[in-house]
């Protein structure tokens, strides 16, 4: 019938009706998501340690160093080198600033990295990310300065987006606090999953550009490369090494997801919100990777460097009972004194 119908102005009406509603459900699990991921990685902080790293901040300098200066850095060059247009060069740009992922956590213990150092230089980077990743973003941003998307970048809703994390944060430092076993708990819940992706997002994904691709498998790469070498510089030993590499080649793309689709107006970023995915897939296949070859060719070092140490404790321990034993025979006397006779001296008469 006729007046069964639906008119095609109420129909479009019904379809963009739909497809806000799928914008803001897909907005709101993105924001839980982060939350998770900030409160699981408050839990993995303990006040004592990052005392101890504020008195020597080392592991806070190698965050500074890593995730705001080596990675934005690469981000730029990747983009200018693949000709990148606005959309996708502030994609890998927005990937490239932001801090370091808990990800790092976990693979760092299957490496047998520094599992403190790895604790703090996520955290330390997550603060320094409220102040210095809209100020990378926006310096790195300038070359494509001519385009709408670049002019409107929303570096306010950014900022806001990274502060919004630090209550998750500090509820999950205090859950650490005071209920160490539920934060053990949390910090499992708060690690991402890598698991295939949907057929929406492989769908999304089949839209991104080859060149995108191949950001997404050399700037992990190569962040792993450049954090061994940072750590290298700073004359760290080798588990340190590994830990600073896994630090800074792991970003948090679950905060890159969250600020490409929160603050970005969607007709403008288009499918380009996918490329922390595509990121996140090839971040943790390489250090798969690095996981394997370590377990096949780096362990027996490990055990051999561990062993040195236990040495050196022996000999330490040795040095310090032959000082014991010297200072305990420090007065004695001895047989040969018992038998001797004491020669007085004799006075001459004058």
């Amino acid at each position: 019938m006729a007046g069964s119908e639906q008119p095609p102005a109420a129909a479009g009406a019904d379809g963009g009706l739909g497809d806000r509603s799928l914008s803001q459900g897909l907005s709101v699990l993105v924001g839980l998501a982060l939350c998770v991921t900030m409160l699981g990685l408050g839990c993995a902080v303990e006040l004592g340690q990052l005392g101890q790293q504020l008195r020597r901040p080392v592991g806070v300098l190698l965050a500074l160093l890593g995730q705001f200066v080596a990675m934005p850095l690469l981000a730029f060059l990747l983009a200018l080198l693949f000709a990148l247009d606005e959309v996708a060069a502030v994609a890998v740009l927005l990937c490239g600033c932001c801090p370091g992922g808990n990800l790092s956590n976990l693979m760092s213990v299957l490496v047998d990295g520094d599992m403190n150092l790895s604790i703090i230089m996520t955290a330390s980077s997550t603060l320094l990310a409220l102040f210095l990743m809209p100020l990378c973003l926006w310096v790195y941003s300038r070359h494509w300065i001519n385009t709408a998307l670049v002019q409107l970048l929303p570096l306010g809703a950014v900022s806001l987006t990274l502060g919004s994390t630090l209550l998750p944060i500090g509820l999950g430092v205090l859950v650490r606090y005071r209920h160490p076993r539920a934060a053990d708990l949390l910090v499992k819940v708060g690690t991402p999953p890598t698991g295939r992706p949907g057929g929406v997002v492989v769908e999304l994904m089949a839209h991104i550009p080859a060149s995108v691709y191949a950001i997404a498998v050399l700037m992990p790469l190569a962040g792993y490369a450049l954090g061994y070498g940072l750590a290298t510089i700073f004359k760290m030993p080798p588990h340190c090494r590994r830990t600073v590499s896994l630090e800074t080649g792991c970003q948090n793309v679950q905060l890159c997801t969250a600020i490409l689709k929160l603050t970005f107006p969607p007709q403008l970023i288009g499918s380009m919100y996918m490329f922390p995915l595509l990121y996140a897939l090839f971040q943790s296949a390489e250090a798969g990777l690095f996981v394997l070859a370590y377990k096949m060719y780096g362990r027996d070092s490990y055990k051999q460097e561990a062993l040195g140490e236990e040495e050196d404790t022996d000999i330490s321990y040795k040095k310090l009972k032959e000082e014991e034993v010297a200072d305990t025979s420090y007065g004695t006397v001895t047989a040969e004194e018992r038998g001797s006779v004491p020669m007085e001296p004799t006075q001459t008469a004058l």
